[in-house]
């Protein structure tokens, strides 16, 4: 039986870990490699130094961060993200598919509407409801 290895572009986990920034950003999508050759903000560089520091150390706890714009790079495979989706932090374990993705696509804002019960006059059949 023969186990499938993840490939990016054809290149494996391994090769995209040891590849720079600037060789890795040749493999994204046009939007994601203008923004990788562009550089990192203050704010990503410091969620990556959070990140590099937690996967040295082997800590499982997640990094909080608001930075949902940041572009996931191989290093970041294996921590656990936590994401600020706009009310709580939703974690997030980054696995090889994810390469490439940015965190905002992981953690939804939105959340489906649930409504209950019709209002009162929302439907000719609700005037038949008592009203107490």
């Amino acid at each position: 039986m023969v186990i499938k290895q993840f490939k990016f572009k054809g290149k494996l986990t391994e090769e995209l870990k040891n590849m720079s920034i600037k060789d890795f950003a040749q493999l994204t999508p046009s939007h994601e490699r203008r923004s990788l050759m562009r550089g990192f903000t203050p704010i990503q560089k410091k969620l990556l130094e959070k990140i590099r520091k937690s996967l040295k150390k082997g800590i499982r706890k997640p990094v909080k961060t608001h930075c949902r714009d940041c572009i996931i790079i191989p290093e970041m495979i294996g921590a656990t993200i936590a994401v600020h989706n706009g009310k709580e932090f939703v974690p997030v374990i980054i696995t090889e598919e994810m390469i490439g993705h940015r965190l905002g696509e992981l953690t939804m804002t939105r959340k489906k509407v649930q409504h209950s019960a019709p209002g009162i006059g929302a439907t000719k059949s609700s005037s038949a409801i008592s009203v107490k």
